[in-house]
Parts: structure tokens; sequence; C-alpha cells
């Protein structure tokens, strides 16, 4: 069994710049998954940079308000929204509440630098 406690994991900023921690990864936690699950918090105000991933993204969100964009197709999201990006789609997470926008983030397959591009020409 693995247990985590996120507030206790570090956090840092990600390539899209996201504040994060790795919950699960199978280079982290020495395991065999098929993915990875990390949990961010975006700023009041503030949004992620657009950016692609090889894989399916799975957004759960969990406290705030606010809107994704995938493809250019934006939806409202807030705690209990679940949002799967298929693969190589353009995505991006804008916190439009005054607390912070926070969720988890599944990547199949796990996260790797390589697999994910940032920037409005992904």
């Amino acid at each position: 069994m693995i247990i985590k406690h996120v507030p206790q994991l570090p956090f840092f900023i990600a390539g899209d710049e996201t504040r994060l921690a790795e919950v699960l990864h199978p280079k982290n936690d020495l395991i065999e998954l098929p993915y990875s699950i990390a949990y961010a918090t975006i700023a009041s105000g503030k949004a992620s940079l657009p950016h692609t991933l090889t894989g399916s993204e799975t957004y759960i969100f969990t406290a705030g308000q606010g809107m994704i964009t995938v493809n250019d197709i934006t939806q409202k999201v807030g705690p209990g929204v679940v949002i799967l990006v298929p693969e190589n789609a353009m995505q991006f997470v804008e916190n439009q509440g005054d607390t912070d926008l926070c969720f988890y983030c599944m990547v199949a397959p796990a996260w790797s630098e390589g697999s994910e591009a940032v920037g409005a020409n992904s």
C-alpha cells in the first residue's frame, strides 16, 4: 500500500505554470502504473499555459471555479467536474474564481517531459 498526503508533498511550478505536486508516478514510486497522478492549483485570475500531451489527461476538479479549453471548446469547471482530454489536444485551464482552482490530473501513459509540448504553437 502507498499512502500520500497531498499537503505534505513537495510542490513546484510546472512547465505549463500550474503549481503541481506529483502524487503517484512510476518513476518516483517504483511501481508499475500505466498512468501518473498529480495535484495542481491555479491562483485566482491565473491560467495554465496552452499545452498538448501525447497521451490522454483526465482532470478531476476539487475546489474553485474556472474554465477549461480543449481544442477551442470551452467548459465551466468546479468541484465534482471530470474532464477527459484526448491525446494531442491543445488544452489550458483558467481560474475565474476568488480562490485557488484545485484539481487532480491523471496522465496516461505516465507523464514525461518528452510527452508534453507547452506554448500556443504546441
